[in-house]
């Protein structure tokens, strides 16, 4: 299995929404080294180019791809100029503040909504046409949302030390909107052909700078220990591959065991 989904992923162009950030930076190199040619999304010229930069040094392939998701005309320009190939789309970008319900503001709702759900409609409706064009090719195309354990379970905000720093309502109800946004386009985008799937991480923190924090996210899962970002990458090279050519509408739990109770 392993050998096809290297053959499968060689020379493919896969656009990577968030593709500088925690997760994002992680699955980009990741799916460079499996040969893919990764389309570097983002709204920073200079942490895009960085990024590129140092994935091309590595004689790999990659290429930038400035827009902002929350932006319906920027990503409609893009795809005005954009000249394809593309095989797959990796919906990753995310951004929002921490807080409770009595901390935040019922906008943060909407901005959450805006940069994921809405997000992955605008995206997915003018990558259409790229992936037909990639399933009438090679007889395969995907998109894949990065979701969350947190779109299926509410966090425990009481093992934050704040409550301005605790998980927040706002990413949760955007995850699982993302969740139930993959069955449908899953189920809508079918009759051609294209695959629509969900990745839902686990406990994986940026900032391990607390120590205690770190062992109370990691003795609630079932291996005992966070994960790492470059733990993305084999279900997401899986789900772009042929190996998963009967897999859609469906929601991967990356978390460790976290959910399984």
């Amino acid at each position: 299995m392993e050998k096809q989904v290297l053959n499968d992923l060689k020379n493919m162009r896969i656009l990577v929404t968030g593709g500088t950030g925690h997760l994002g930076r992680e699955i980009s190199i990741g799916l460079a080294r499996l040969s893919v040619k990764v389309l570097i999304n983002g709204r920073s010229h200079n942490a895009v180019a960085k990024l590129v930069n140092k994935i091309k040094q590595n004689n790999l392939k990659a290429e930038a791809a400035i827009f902002d998701v929350r932006d319906k005309n920027q990503i409609n320009i893009f795809f005005k100029n954009f000249k394809g190939p593309l095989n797959s789309v990796i919906s990753n970008a995310y951004s929002g503040k921490l807080g409770t319900i009595q901390t935040l503001d019922s906008e943060e709702y909407l901005k959450s909504l805006e940069i994921s759900v809405v997000a992955a409609h605008n995206l997915i409706l003018k990558a259409l046409p790229y992936l037909k064009k990639s399933i009438k090719k090679t007889g395969n195309a995907s998109f894949i949302n990065i979701a969350s354990m947190y779109g299926v379970t509410s966090p425990d905000i009481g093992i934050y030390k704040s409550s301005n720093i605790s998980n927040p309502p706002t990413y949760g109800v955007a995850k699982a909107g993302l969740i139930q946004w993959t069955k449908y386009a899953a189920l809508e985008f079918g009759k051609y052909g294209i695959r629509v799937n969900c990745i839902s991480p686990g406990p994986f923190p940026k900032d391990k700078s607390d120590k205690e924090f770190i062992k109370t996210l990691s003795g609630r899962t079932g291996l005992k220990r966070i994960g790492s970002p470059k733990e993305l990458v084999g279900p997401v090279s899986f789900l772009c591959s042929k190996v998963s050519s009967f897999i859609t509408g469906e929601n991967i739990m990356v978390d460790g065991g976290w959910t399984a109770r």
